[in-house]
């Protein structure tokens, strides 16, 4: 038969999602709280709707006879649409409202790691009492990661000692209304995410992606939701060894067998330091932008790992095209501090070339397409080699267009890319 998915979402990853679904024999509808155009385009019907509230999401399921369901972002997994669609009886791709706690609850998450051993869990504590976390701070030898624990949109996290002195990091704590705060060490080394395909018990994991957080060039500025991000021709990124990315892989594995029932998307995202990967955080879903780096590349159908996972069948085994990736983001001016919202803006999809442009957070009106506060657009250069990828998307930005709008140049580029080799052989060296 014919399968008819839902996709909920309507930003940059939910558009990579409708993309690897387009040429699958589904009937692809989907629902957010914004038009994206290039989702629209690609799909049998699209509703906009508050993709938080389940009965809206249950309701429009239901008109279109949907026979599986997506779920993109984390607000709707924190709000348990993907209990209420499984109960409506259509098999959410995505975990429930109590399993999405992995992302959600950072406090949960740090004790869901320490209680089942799970590997590379950082020293931490969690605090309901602001005064007591700063005590914590003036009491810990060495620096401290604060952390937000529910969800902030990847901006909450103070890191003293690279973003933040201890009292700037007291002030923070002092100044916020928070009713949770996770306090762990610093990792020090480099970033990078491991995304992984679960259900029944089994995963199916995808290459190492390394996303750039920062605002500005030379990772300079605040955080974001992400600026951009590559990924290498292999499964490991030039920094990374192939043991390194095993060593990812079997903490994830370890967590997927703890979680029971787990199903959809987890997402690990790891520092690699002298002592080998540390978990950074857990992600209950598709990374964005890192969904744009490895759906682009998957050969596998990515309807056959819906369809494995609904029926309980084993899960297809993943195939990558080898070639890297690179994504860079064009973002509203001021994001994501003081972003502009409302500007109407010109992308030329016709002229992307060879890159692939992905619409993230824009509102298709009737008279053209606006910027709201998040980020805007994407392309992604594949290709060969990050070298060649980087050009690729480079040149695609500047045909899109980008008036208005603010991009990370350097994500990509030899220069980067190389600082990061150097700078993990310079962690590896202390290690000796």
């Amino acid at each position: 038969m014919t399968e008819t998915v839902l996709l909920v979402g309507g930003g940059g990853r939910e558009h990579a999602v409708a993309r690897s679904l387009a040429d699958s024999d589904a009937d692809l509808y989907a629902c957010a709280g914004n038009r994206n155009p290039g989702i629209v385009a690609l799909a049998d019907g699209f509703e906009t709707l508050d993709t938080t509230n389940p009965q809206a999401v249950t309701t429009y399921a239901r008109e279109i006879d949907a026979t599986l369901a997506v779920v993109g972002p984390e607000a709707p997994l924190a709000a348990g649409v993907a209990d209420a669609l499984d109960d409506a009886g259509v098999y959410a791709f995505g975990p429930q409202q109590s399993e999405a706690r992995i992302e959600t609850d950072k406090a949960f998450q740090r004790r869901f790691m320490r209680e089942h051993d799970i590997p590379g869990c950082p020293d931490f504590e969690t605090f309901e009492d602001m005064d007591a976390a700063c005590e914590y701070i003036d009491e810990y030898d060495g620096d401290l990661a604060v952390k937000p624990a529910g969800l902030t949109g990847g901006k909450g996290v103070r890191v003293i000692g690279d973003q933040c002195t201890a009292e700037e990091a007291k002030a923070y704590l002092r100044d916020s209304d928070y009713d949770r705060v996770v306090l762990e060490e610093r990792l020090v080394g480099e970033e990078f995410t491991v995304q992984a395909f679960v259900a029944n018990g089994q995963l199916r994991v995808t290459p190492a992606v390394q996303d750039h957080k920062r605002a500005y060039e030379g990772d300079e500025g605040p955080n974001t939701g992400g600026m951009g991000s590559y990924t290498d021709a292999s499964l490991e990124l030039p920094f990374m060894t192939e043991d390194d990315y095993n060593d990812a892989v079997d903490v994830l594995r370890a967590t997927v067998d703890a979680l029971d029932g787990y199903k959809g998307v987890l997402y690990g995202q790891f520092m690699l330091t002298e002592t080998g990967p540390r978990v950074v955080e857990f992600n209950a879903r598709f990374g964005d932008p890192e969904a744009m780096n490895t759906l682009p590349v998957l050969n596998t159908d990515f309807l056959d790992v819906l369809t494995a996972a609904r029926d309980d069948l084993s899960l297809p085994q993943l195939s990558f095209r080898p070639k890297a990736t690179v994504c860079k983001y064009a973002v509203p001016d001021g994001y994501p501090t003081e972003p502009e919202s409302g500007a109407k803006v010109t992308i030329d999809e016709d002229n992307a070339g060879e890159a692939i442009l992905y619409y993230a957070s824009v509102d298709q009106r009737e008279d053209g397409i606006y910027t709201t506060t998040s980020r805007s657009y994407a392309v992604v250069g594949v290709a060969d080699t990050i070298g060649e990828a980087e050009e690729i998307a480079e040149g695609a930005l500047e045909r899109a267009g980008t008036e208005g709008l603010r991009v990370r140049h350097d994500i990509g580029t030899a220069d980067l890319v190389q600082q990061r080799i150097d700078h993990m052989s310079e962690i590896r060296g202390g290690a000796d």
